[in-house]
Order: C-alpha cells, then structure tokens, then sequence
C-alpha cells in the first residue's frame, strides 16, 4: 500500500525522487486564499508556467467583489490550460448594445450598462468531486458539473453535465456515460471522496478499478 499521502494543506503534493518539489501542481486549497472561492480538500491544479496567483489564473473574471461563487468539490483534477468563465465575465445581452460603458467611468448603483445584480445574472459555476477537466476545456458561466465527470480537452462546457459523463467538443456534448444508472446511484452513495484518507489509499485499487461491487465491498 503506498504511505506518505501529502496533507490536503500541502501546497506542492508532488514530490520528484530527488526531494523536489514539483512547483506546476498545487493542491488549491492551499494555494487559493480568495472569498468567492470554496474548495475542497485534494483538488488540484497543473501549469506547465506556473502562476503566482492560482486563483487568477484558473478565474480570471471572479473578484473578491463578485456576486457568484466558484464551488470545486473535492479529488477534482484541472489541467494546464483549463479555465472558468465566472459570471462577473457578462456584459449585457438583452439590450442594443453590450458595451460595459460603466467600467470605464465608475460603477456606480444601478447603471444601466451593467447586468442586474441577483442569481440569475450572476449564477455560481459548481464542479462535483472527482471531476478531471481536461487541457484547455472552458467552463462557462453556471456551469454544474456532477462527480466524476471528465471534460474532454479543448471543450467548452456549459449547462448540466451528469454524474459520471463524459463531454467533449464546442459545444460539449456527451460522448458517453462511464457507468450504468444503478451503478451510479451506488456510487454516489459511496462517496469515496468522504472517506478518510487513509481508507482511501489503503484501497487505491477499487477506487480506481472498473467494479463498482468490490468497492462498495470495501466501505469503512
């Protein structure tokens, strides 16, 4: 059984053999302190440059004053290149013109360049648990993808993607689903990504395997 899992407060979890760390992965929760953002423990991020600042690298549009949230579940994997299109991105759509005149000469109360503030402009983009996205994907505004969800690379994803489904393309598209309905809702009821670490590690080959039976064979 491997030992020595990094802590979820682990900034650099990988570690080459001669001791170094490798700086282009982080655990977020260690390397994002920023109010709109909630994420949870051992979802990680890879740069090929890393940035200094992870959170505006991976949300460039989601302010500390922003109305929506950014919600990352936990054992999710980004790849380099991946981005979120928060909803502070939104220029006005339903008017003559989209121009954001208010940005540029004060933002004010009320000015009527900018999107109403309230959930329906400003919805928060919600990623489940064990969720890997892909190089390059986008993850437009509102976005909900379920646990266990795999976003191709390059795509771009808006709406609700399901538990366990596999998207691809501009718009993305479901290319399949991973696993059988039945099969899913007993997955979900696992919830592996709750259980303690060293649980986890100590059955690295059912989490990863094919056979939703012999995991649940293994629940603490």
């Amino acid at each position: 059984m491997p030992t020595g899992f990094p802590p979820h407060d682990t900034r650099y979890p990988l570690v080459f053999p001669d001791g170094t760390a490798h700086r282009g992965s982080v655990f977020l929760k260690a390397a994002i302190d920023h109010p709109r953002w909630e994420i949870g423990e051992y979802s990680y991020a890879s740069a090929h440059e890393p940035p200094e600042d992870w959170a505006a690298r991976l949300a460039p549009y989601l302010h500390a004053a922003s109305e929506e949230r950014l919600i990352l579940g936990r054992f999710c994997q980004i790849a380099d290149g991946a981005t979120f299109i928060t909803a502070s991105a939104n220029h006005r759509s339903d008017g003559i013109s989209t121009y954001p005149f208010a940005i540029f000469s004060g933002f004010g109360e009320n000015r009527p360049s900018l999107p109403a503030p309230g959930p329906e402009r400003f919805p928060d983009t919600v990623i489940g648990h064990d969720v890997w996205i892909g190089q390059g994907a986008r993850i437009l505004p509102g976005a909900r993808l379920g646990s266990g969800a795999i976003v191709g690379a390059g795509a771009v994803v808006r709406g609700e993607v399901p538990d366990y489904a596999i998207v691809a393309g501009n718009p993305a598209q479901i290319v399949r689903m991973r696993f059988q309905p039945e099969e899913i809702a007993t997955l979900l009821d696992l919830a592996w990504w709750d259980w303690p670490v060293d649980h986890i590690m100590a059955h690295e080959a059912e989490i990863c395997g094919g056979d939703v039976a012999a995991l649940a064979a293994v629940r603490p």
